[in-house]
C-alpha cells in the first residue's frame, strides 16, 4: 500500500512555509490537499453578503492554482467536516492526515471528533504548529505554568527564539497529487453567500495579495513605533487578516522583524508576541470564550441601554473618533488597532455596556476577525483579562482624538457631516458656539449627535462599578 496522505487546509491558506504541508511531504509518497466549507461555521454568520467568505472564496482559488503548477489540486468541500474528512481520507485510501493545530474551543473539539472517525478507520492523524511561533509546553513559567502576564511571556518568548531560532517549512521534494474531478471550487453562490467587491477596500486575497501587502510595509517598518497609533497614516502593515487566514506565514515576518531590529522592527515584533501570547491564553484557559479571566470582574453588573449599543454599533455617539472607527468598520471590515482600543474602552467605560457585546459586534464585522485577538483585546480594554489595562485606568475619548488624530483627518474622512468643522472643535463639536455650527453648516444634535453620555460622569459611575464588583468577590470568598 502506497503511503498517501491528505492535507487539510483550515486558515493555512498558502503552499509556502506550510508546516502540515511540508511534513506530509517529507513523510509521504503523494500527497492530496483539501478545504472543507465547513456548515457548522458558515450557518452561523448573519449576512450573506460576507466578506470574509469572498476572502477564503478568492485565496482558495489562487491556492488551487499554485497547487496545480506543482502537479496536485485542491480538493473542495462543503459540509461538515467532522463527517466529510474521515470519509475523503478512507475513499482516498491514505495512510495519514496532516493538518495545522487550531486553539480554538469548538476547533479543538472538532479536531478530537475528526482524530477519533480516522483513528476507528486505521488512519493516522498529525497537528502540526504553524499559526504561532510557539504553542503548548514551549513558554512557561520556571514553575511550569503558563504565563498569565505578557511581559515576562514575551521575555521568555525571546529567549526561546534566540535558542532555537526561526524554523520555516518548506520542504518541496514531495509529490502532489492532483485533485479527483468533481471535487472543483464551487461559485460562492453555490455556498449561498453573495460577491464581495474586496478591492473597493483595498482588499486584495490570497497569497499575492499577502506578499504585496508585506513588500509595501517593508519600507515603512523602520518607522512603525512612530507611525503605529495614527489612523490617518499608513503606520501599520494591513497583514492582520493575512494572518488569521494564513496567506502569509508568520515565521517570515517574525525573520523579518528580526533582521530590520531597531525600534520600528522590534515594536512590531512585540506586536506579534501578543498575537502568540492571546493564542496561548485562549488555549491554556478556554473560560475566556464567554467569562472574564479574572474572575472577581463576573461580578461586574453591565447597564442594560439597548439604544446605547446601537448608537454606538452605527457610530452616533457624539464623540467623533469613536463614530468615525466604527463607521469605519461597518464600510470596510476594518479597524485600526488603537480606534480598537478607543471603542472598546467607550463601550466598556462610558457606556457601562458589557464587553461581550462588543465582543460580538467585531465578530460579526471584521475581516480579520480571529477569536483569540478579539476576546483578548476586548478583555483589555474591559481590564477583566489577564495584563489588562488597569480597571481604573479609562480611555478619554477626547484625549485619544486629540492626541491621535490631531487634525482630524480620519475623523472627516468617515464623518462628512463634520468635514467643515474647524480644527479647534473637530474633537469635541459640542462645544463649538452655535455661531460657528452656522458657519460650518452642521448643527450638533440635528446634523451630528450630541454626546451620548458626559465622560467624567461616566468615568465616576464606571469607578463606583468596578469598585462594587471587587466589594462582592470579596464577600463571596470570604
Amino acid at each position: 500500500m502506497k503511503n498517501v496522505s491528505l492535507v487539510w487546509f483550515r486558515r493555512d491558506l498558502r503552499d509556502v512555509d506550510n508546516a502540515a504541508l511540508s511534513a506530509a511531504l517529507a513523510e509521504s509518497t503523494g500527497v492530496y490537499c483539501v478545504f472543507v466549507f465547513d456548515v457548522t461555521i458558515l450557518e452561523r454568520l448573519p449576512h450573506r453578503l460576507d466578506r470574509r467568505v469572498a476572502f477564503i472564496h478568492a485565496s482558495l482559488k489562487e491556492l488551487d492554482t499554485s497547487l496545480r503548477k506543482r502537479g496536485g489540486g485542491l480538493i473542495v468541500l462543503h459540509g461538515n467536516p467532522c463527517a466529510l474528512i474521515p470519509a475523503l481520507a478512507s475513499q482516498l485510501n491514505v495512510a495519514a492526515v496532516y493538518a495545522n493545530r487550531d486553539y480554538e474551543p469548538a476547533a479543538k473539539e472538532r479536531d478530537a471528533a475528526v482524530a477519533a472517525h480516522l483513528k476507528k478507520a486505521g488512519i493516522a492523524w498529525y497537528q502540526c504548529r504553524d499559526q504561532v511561533i510557539f504553542d503548548g509546553d514551549q513558554v512557561l513559567t520556571q514553575a511550569g505554568r503558563p504565563y498569565s502576564v505578557f511581559t515576562p511571556y514575551r521575555n521568555a518568548w525571546l529567549k526561546r527564539l534566540h535558542d532555537v531560532g526561526v524554523e520555516r517549512f518548506d520542504r518541496h521534494d514531495g509529490r502532489l497529487m492532483p485533485s479527483p474531478a468533481g471535487y472543483e471550487l464551487p461559485a460562492i453562490e453555490t455556498l449561498g453567500f453573495q460577491q464581495v467587491d474586496l478591492a473597493a477596500n483595498g482588499v486584495c486575497p490570497g497569497m499575492s495579495g499577502a506578499a504585496s501587502r508585506f513588500q509595501d510595509f517593508i519600507g515603512r517598518l523602520p518607522q512603525y513605533h512612530e507611525a503605529r497609533d495614527f489612523p490617518a497614516i499608513r503606520g501599520v502593515s494591513y497583514l492582520s487578516v493575512h494572518l488569521r487566514f494564513g496567506t502569509i506565514s508568520v515565521r517570515q515576518l517574525v525573520a523579518h522583524a528580526l533582521q530590520v531590529g531597531g525600534e520600528g522592527g522590534m515594536t512590531w515584533l512585540s506586536e506579534l508576541v501578543w498575537r502568540d501570547f492571546y493564542f496561548m491564553i485562549l488555549d491554556r484557559f478556554p473560560h475566556v470564550v464567554d467569562q472574564s479571566f479574572r474572575s472577581e470582574f463576573d461580578a461586574l453588573v453591565w447597564d442594560e441601554w439597548p439604544e446605547g449599543l446601537q448608537a454606538w454599533q452605527a457610530g452616533r455617539t457624539g464623540y467623533p473618533l469613536v463614530d468615525a472607527a466604527m463607521r469605519q468598520l461597518e464600510h470596510s471590515g476594518y479597524m485600526h488597532n488603537r480606534l480598537r482600543m478607543v471603542t472598546a474602552s467607550f463601550l466598556t467605560k462610558d457606556l457601562g455596556i458589557d464587553w461581550r457585546a462588543g465582543e460580538r459586534w467585531f465578530a460579526d464585522k471584521l475581516l480579520d476577525y480571529d477569536l483569540a485577538a478579539n476576546n483578548g483585546g476586548w478583555q483589555w480594554a474591559a481590564s477583566t483579562g489577564c495584563d489588562a489595562q488597569p480597571w481604573f485606568r479609562i480611555f478619554n475619548p477626547v484625549r485619544q482624538s486629540e492626541k491621535f488624530d490631531p487634525q482630524g483627518r480620519f475623523i472627516r474622512r468617515y464623518i462628512p457631516e463634520l468635514a467643515a468643522v474647524p480644527d479647534k472643535w473637530i474633537h469635541a463639536p459640542w462645544r463649538m458656539p452655535e455661531s460657528d455650527q452656522v458657519s460650518c453648516g452642521v448643527r450638533i444634535g440635528r446634523d451630528y449627535p450630541a454626546p451620548l453620555v458626559e465622560h467624567d460622569e461616566a468615568r465616576r459611575r464606571t469607578l463606583a462599578r468596578y469598585e462594587a464588583a471587587k466589594a462582592r468577590f470579596k464577600g463571596d470568598t470570604a
